[in-house]
């Protein structure tokens, strides 16, 4: 028998029965259609059909070649033009300088290529994920094979530990639960079944299928491979991530037009005063270029790349301290600039860990105290001892799960619920080992899918026997007729009574479990011994939200920033966990089907306004990000909305799983969890957060606005001295005047204490006050009007400056070196001053803390006093740079300079207080 004899044929089959059409069709329907048989394929059949539709396996991605990444690098318009620079100042015959520029270019695209080498390696660490082999029926027995050669067709059998090989229909089931976390996020394990369904269902909700990549819990199972490789629902998320592009991030794109402005006003005005020049001051031309020439290498911010680098470099060494690792640098930033961050449930905003969240025993409702699987707890009130035994003993005998406490963590063994169980032993200051000694077990009933219950027959020393029974809380109901009262004995059932309880515990997004006993004689079970129970009591099981993330959801909100759930749990879940976290209008929830149904503008319509999403699919994460990305009013109600007046929000999307992979690579900034995610979700992300705390993104929140801000002091830093030293240039060959600094007295500016000033800013802590601003805008200008208003005034004082201190200097000495030695004291002393007033906002440096300043600063000042040192008195530097020693009075006068400038600054910047205070 053969499946297809040529490759359309073959694909029209196995493209037919899908795995989303797979749950709704039977068995025996799936057998005809994929032509398989019961005693499954024969080796030859398997092999014709390996042939013809290629191996079990996701296809490898072309990475990008190490050229191509270095390209990447030094491509950006302002590596350019600094490449021009290194031109220019080679034509200048400054050799070294050429070295030193092109240095940095160098350093910036290197530490660019380490940083960024691995971002497409997500598609690997998928693969990895695939199961190395699988347990098949074929030529009519079991054996196992290397699961790459599974095909559509195969008869799989699955037990407990077991990773899925392949997306299955599960015709057999026998108690069989599998976890499917990575691709649905749902904390709990999934029953499985073998029914066809009535129609089509999310992801989460297809109980007779076992998907690629996720793990079998408890049972066994057998079923028919529908999907292999690219066509399973694991292959789809790595089809989705190839096609997923990584958006430029806020930085990049602002620098990328900063970069586009400064080439542009560089070069128009390097020609017009070329023009200009030649018409008014009657230089020769070729004196004249190479004037121009300088005034191009004045212009330039030769070390604006390294103090983005630096800036970002100890950004990522400060979050590195707060266990996020940065795997992009300019993510950190980016960060700083988000809007809304979108964020899985299970492990990033819950702790992936079931808990016992509320019980029901008797009449007494109690909250239970406590986090995760830690053992301590308890309940908000004492229960009657006469309840609390029973109840105690039901969790722990009837259970198969068992905890090992080591180095203050606890892991667990065994079903998550059954663990929450055992936990929940302790926090009633009972032990489940010693209680499991002192009533051993004879029989069991194990959990069955049929009958929703699992039934243990236990006996003490003193022979005593009791049956104990927990399930779903409907299938228990029934078989009980009695419940215990505050004294431990049996009452008639009320029925409506629990009913209730029932509904208020799942009202909170809890998974609901009864508990039962009966006093039995027997020394075996049957099913038919389960009758005339006595109802113990309910509990209600849950994943916690984390106590950190429900602080940094209510900061997150004070800085301006939407907290979205995106989520492939229940509605009643999330919506409860939404609620307990903290998020506005929780109520509201969305779920995947929903989804489907509105198209991409009614999206955007309500993507703003709805912040809970439940029974998500990689495809509508996805989308949502997309939709948050292109939607002009998102988390008004945060006070972020300045935030997206132009061109939607900057997305954060935190997760886990390999089902968050393509969407935290759409996002702005992915990030993922280190510590209990998957290798796809960090090989996908900008940043990994290895304690999994979603508090860590606040703190990452908080520096990333930090490096924006210092990144914004040195550009209004640079840019006025840069602007000071051209303009002086503009003037004196407009005006035929001597130049009172040369180019290469520039460069040394620029180079030496220009950077070596400005890299302190890189270091400065947050301002006060920072985490109760709005984010900025996606496209705000990296030159906004206010700060070049601010680079305008400045530059014009340096003007003042530099031909104030060169007059003087012509005046007391007569000397043009020595004049423009005292033009370049004056500029560097104007620059020490000028880093005082640009740590803080206008009018507020000249304080006790404002000239305290910071380690960083007070040694870059030492080591400018010693580099200009050598400029002024070593004798190679002045042969050099044609300066002239200065004297005291020169070392004042330039000094004088840098005073009058701060105390103008402040002086504006008090009156500009007063005036807006009014």
């Amino acid at each position: 028998m053969t499946l297809a004899r040529d490759r359309k044929t073959a694909d029209r089959l196995v493209d037919d029965p899908t795995s989303m059409a797979a749950s709704q069709l039977a068995v025996a329907e799936i057998r005809a259609r994929l032509q398989a048989p019961e005693e499954g394929l024969s080796s030859s059949e398997a092999a014709t059909r390996l042939q013809q539709l290629g191996s079990n396996s996701l296809p490898q991605a072309r990475g990008r070649s190490w050229w191509q990444r270095l390209w990447a690098q030094i491509s950006n318009l302002l590596i350019l033009v600094l490449l021009s620079a290194v031109v220019i100042t080679a034509l200048l015959g400054h050799t070294l300088d050429s070295v030193v520029i092109l240095a940095v270019v160098i350093s910036q695209a290197l530490i660019g290529l380490v940083q960024e080498g691995r971002a497409e390696q997500a598609l690997a660490a998928i693969r990895h994920m695939l199961a190395p082999a699988a347990s098949v029926i074929r030529d009519g027995h079991s054996q196992r094979i290397a699961a790459a050669d599974l095909v559509p067709g195969d008869t799989v059998l699955l037990e407990p530990g077991d990773r899925v090989p392949a997306d299955i229909r599960l015709e057999r089931c026998h108690s069989l639960s599998l976890d499917e976390a990575i691709l649905t996020g749902e904390s709990l394990a999934v029953e499985k079944q073998p029914e066809a369904l009535a129609a089509a269902s999310a992801l989460g909700d297809q109980t007779n299928m076992a998907f690629s990549g996720t793990l079998v819990v408890r049972g066994t199972g057998r079923g028919v491979v529908v999907a292999t490789g690219s066509r399973s629902e694991i292959g789809r998320i790595s089809g989705l991530l190839q096609q997923t592009t990584g958006l430029q991030t806020p930085l990049l794109a602002q620098m990328d037009r900063f970069a586009r402005l400064m080439a542009t006003l560089v070069l128009a005005g390097g020609l017009l005063i070329l023009l200009l020049g030649h018409w008014l001051s009657g230089l020769p031309f070729a004196d004249l270029f190479i004037a121009v020439v300088g005034l191009t290498v004045a212009a330039i911010p030769e070390g604006l790349p390294a103090i983005l680098s630096i800036t970002l470099a100890v950004g990522v060494r400060r979050m590195a301290k707060r266990q996020a690792v940065v795997r992009r640098m300019p993510a950190i930033e980016t960060i700083g600039a988000v809007s809304v961050i979108c964020s899985d449930k299970t492990g990033t905003l819950t702790r992936n860990e079931m808990m016992v969240a509320a019980l029901a025993c008797g009449v007494h409702y109690r909250q239970v105290r406590g986090d995760g699987y830690a053992l301590d707890g308890g309940l908000d009130e004492p229960l009657p001892e006469a309840l609390q035994t029973p109840l105690m003993l039901a969790a722990a005998l009837c259970n198969d799960a068992s905890l090992q406490a080591a180095e203050g963590t606890v892991k667990i063994h065994g079903d998550p619920m059954e663990a929450a169980l055992q936990v929940l032993v302790h926090r009633l200051d009972g032990d489940p080992v010693r209680l499991a000694q002192h009533w051993p077990r004879r029989d069991e009933i194990p959990f069955d899918a049929e009958y929703r219950l699992m039934a243990t027959l236990n006996h003490n020393h003193q022979g005593r026997h009791v049956l104990w029974v927990k399930g779903a809380p409907e299938a228990l109901l029934q078989r009980c007729r009695q419940q215990l009262d505050d004294a431990g004995n049996s009452v008639a059932l009320q029925t409506g009574y629990w009913l209730e309880m029932i509904e208020r515990l799942a009202a909170d997004g809890q998974r609901v479990l009864a508990l039962a006993c009966k006093e039995y004689s027997g020394s075996e079970l049957e099913m038919s011994d389960l009758n005339e129970l006595q109802l113990i009591g309910l509990v209600g099981l849950m994943d916690p939200p984390r106590a950190e993330a429900i602080a940094a959801v209510a900061e997150c909100h004070a800085a301006g920033i939407a907290v979205k759930m995106i989520t492939g749990d229940h509605a009643l879940t999330a919506s409860a966990i939404a609620a307990r976290l903290g998020l506005s209008n929780s109520a509201e929830v969305l779920t995947g089907k929903q989804l489907d149904e509105l198209d991409d503008q009614a999206l955007q319509d309500c993507v703003g306004r709805v912040n809970v999403y439940a029974r998500t699919s990689p495809e509508h994460k996805l989308r949502l990000v997309q939709a948050l990305q292109s939607s002009a009013d998102i988390g008004a109600d945060s006070g972020n909305q300045r935030a997206n007046d132009q061109g939607g929000a900057v997305v954060a999307m935190t997760g886990d799983g390999v089902n968050d992979a393509p969407a935290l690579k759409a996002a702005d900034v992915g990030i993922a969890m280190g510590h209990k995610g998957s290798q796809a979700a960090r090989e996908a992300s900008a940043v990994v957060l290895l304690d999994d705390n979603f508090a860590s993104l606040v703190a990452a929140v908080k520096e990333g606005r930090t490096v924006y801000q210092n990144l914004k002091k040195g550009i209004a830093f640079m840019l006025p001295i840069n602007g000071g030293e051209s303009i002086s240039l503009v003037v004196a060959l407009l005006l035929g005047h001597t130049l009172p600094i040369s180019a290469l007295q520039i460069l040394w500016v620029n180079m030496i204490s220009s950077v070596i000033l400005a890299m302190t800013l890189a270091f400065e802590p947050a301002l006060p006050g920072m985490m109760q601003q709005p984010p900025r805008a996606r496209f705000e200008p990296l030159l906004s009007r206010r700060l070049a208003w601010q680079v305008l005034k400045v530059s014009l004082l340096f003007l003042a400056g530099i031909f104030a201190a060169w007059h003087w200097g012509m005046a007391h000495s007569g000397s043009e070196a020595f004049a423009s030695t005292v033009a370049v004291n004056a500029l560097v002393a104007m620059e020490l001053f000028y880093l005082f007033a640009v740590r803080y906002p206008p009018g507020q440096a000249i304080s006790l803390q404002g000239f305290k300043g910071t380690p960083v600063i007070w040694a870059a000042i030492a080591a400018l006093i010693v580099m200009q040192s050598l400029f002024n008195w070593l004798p190679l530097f002045q042969r050099t740079f044609n300066s002239s020693a200065p004297d005291i009075a020169a070392l004042l006068a330039a000094a004088g300079c840098g005073i009058v400038l701060l105390l103008i600054l402040q002086m504006e910047g008090w009156v500009s207080r007063r005036f807006q205070a009014r």
